[in-house]
């Protein structure tokens, strides 16, 4: 049975539109593809938390391409801003995280950038990182000090006795009155010391007078006789 011409031509453009479609929708599909896997400042996120007592600003990237991403921190301080740190990340689809020290104060402001030298990612992080009301490190209150307890006066030490001098250990200690004296000085001790010396000097005077007084009127008597 012969296909009539017309019948034929019509059927064959169905098929060339039907196969443009496919190959349409196929081109669609790879660029879908192709969109989804690029990198997109959609994929960072980022936030400020605390390690133990210091504080820490973590971004992540899901990045699912793996496209490297370089990440700068600032800090926004009364319309100026001060670089934190800057550091390269590459995403996976679980979420690669990077983390930057910081010791962040109280409702501090951060802006995120992210740039990439492929798909021409050059933007920050939509809201940027604002940190919690608290610190990480809180001040802990100081113990009064403790009054410590009064201490009894130490025992006054006993006063020393006086220790003889060198000089009054050396010197030789006085004789006693009593004690004998030498052999040779007994004359002198009863003649020259002792208490009754004026005495006997009285009476030796009064001999001498006398006996001058005998001897001159001797003398006169026997010049008389003559």
């Amino acid at each position: 049975m012969s296909v009539p011409p017309s019948l034929s031509s019509r059927i064959s453009g169905r098929a060339g539109r039907i196969a443009g479609v496919a190959c349409a929708a196929t081109v669609l599909a790879v660029g879908a593809a192709g969109t989804a896997s690029a990198c997109n400042i959609s994929e960072f996120t980022a936030a400020a938390s605390c390690t133990g007592d210091k504080g820490v600003i973590t971004v992540t990237d899901k990045d699912s391409s793996g496209t490297p991403a370089t990440v700068t921190v600032y800090l926004q301080s009364n319309g100026s801003e001060k670089e934190i740190g800057s550091q390269v990340v590459k995403g996976t689809g679980e979420g690669a995280t990077i983390t930057f020290e910081e010791n962040w104060a109280p409702n501090a402001t951060y802006r995120i950038h992210v740039k990439t030298d492929k798909y021409n990612v050059d933007e920050d992080i939509k809201g940027g990182v604002t940190t919690p009301a608290t610190a990480c490190a809180t001040e802990k209150p100081t113990p009064p000090a403790s009054t410590p307890p009064a201490s009894s006066p130490a025992p006054s030490k006993p006063a020393e006795s006086a220790k003889p001098s060198a000089s009054t250990s050396t010197s030789a200690a006085p004789a006693p009155a009593n004690s004998a004296s030498p052999a040779g000085d007994s004359n002198l001790a009863e003649t020259g010391a002792s208490s009754n010396t004026g005495l006997f000097a009285g009476i030796a005077a009064a001999l001498v007078v006398a006996g001058g007084g005998v001897v001159f009127a001797l003398r006169k008597r026997g010049g008389a006789k003559a």
